[in-house]
């Protein structure tokens, strides 16, 4: 595989304090299942009938969804037996068989579909990020994912992200502020806006709570520097540097990054930076070499494409 081996195989799932993987699993099983059940299984399959079944990559990737399967086949019958040659975060190519569930038949079928269904999504994820880690190779960069996720996906989402070797945003609304342009232009400005997020975090105990600020000019660099520079901002702990990239077919990755770099300049490390729009894998180096902290990537996980993967039954 081109791309470069994911980095972060021991990953376990991101936290968060209200999701349940198993209920998500649960929602998709009940889904598929209706009321009836799978009757083409019931009425074609004996009761009886064992199978074994083999996962095949059908695509070079990177793989992730593994532990998901692990508790989807967990769900339908804790009778099946499953074991794996690789595991989350490993790159595969294509034709490799790498991993065997065994037992029921009937429950391998009713699992098949749910098992693959989480685990082409997540591994089309990890793969798209191994190859964005890859192409930003040689900068201090960090690739970020974002709350750009399937409703009801996002913990998964940001799971498989991690697999493909980035780092992890905020996971929702709760556990970092992000000033963006819209609350900005509500509260009347950047200094309001930041004055305001600064009074509720003392309101409420919540010191520990990073604050974003978002911009889109100099000028509003500037101004998050003032707002730093007075002491008023203790928990601003980085700036978005928001489409300061344009796109421009006679630079180096197809984007010009002059004012992105003037940007960083400018911040010149008092809180972090982090790059933000027009990324692809041709203009990710050109926006890592402009010095910044972190490249936010919304297209890894809202324009997914799914790892072909199969699963081929033999009954016994």
């Amino acid at each position: 595989m081109s791309a470069a081996t994911a980095t972060s195989k021991s990953a376990g799932p991101p936290t968060h304090p209200t999701y349940d993987i198993k209920a998500v699993i649960a929602a998709a099983l009940a889904e598929d299942a209706g009321d009836r059940g799978d009757i083409t299984t019931l009425s074609t399959i004996p009761e009886s009938t064992l199978a074994t079944a083999t996962f095949l990559a059908k695509a070079d990737g990177v793989l992730a969804g593994l532990a998901v399967a692990n508790m989807v086949c967990e769900m339908v019958d804790p009778s099946l037996k499953i074991t794996w040659s690789l595991q989350d975060g490993d790159a595969v190519q294509y034709g490799v068989e790498f991993g065997v569930v065994s037992g029921s038949a009937r429950s391998i079928l009713v699992a098949e579909r749910i098992c693959l269904n989480f685990m082409q999504r997540m591994s089309g994820i990890a793969t798209a990020t191994a190859a964005m880690v890859a192409a930003a190779a040689g900068h201090a960069a960090k690739i970020l994912d974002t709350r750009k996720t399937a409703p009801g996906l996002r913990l998964l989402d940001k799971w498989a992200v991690a697999l493909g070797g980035g780092t992890p945003h905020r996971m929702g609304l709760y556990d970092m502020m992000m000033i963006k342009d819209n609350h900005i232009a509500a509260a009347g400005g950047i200094s309001q806006a930041v004055a305001a997020a600064e009074a509720y975090i003392q309101q409420h105990g919540l010191d520990g709570v990073q604050v974003e600020v978002e911009t889109s000019n100099l000028d509003q660099v500037q101004q998050v520097l003032d707002v730093l520079a007075s002491g008023a901002a203790p928990h601003v702990t980085r700036v978005m540097l928001d489409n300061m990239t344009l796109k421009d077919a006679s630079c180096p990755g197809g984007v010009a990054v002059s004012l992105l770099k003037q940007a960083v300049a400018k911040i010149a490390g008092k809180v972090q930076t982090e790059a933000s729009g027009n990324v692809t894998l041709q203009s990710v180096a050109e926006i890592a070499s402009s010095g910044v902290d972190f490249i936010s990537v919304g297209a890894l996980t809202h324009s997914v494409k799914a790892l072909d993967i199969s699963l081929n039954v033999v009954t016994r």
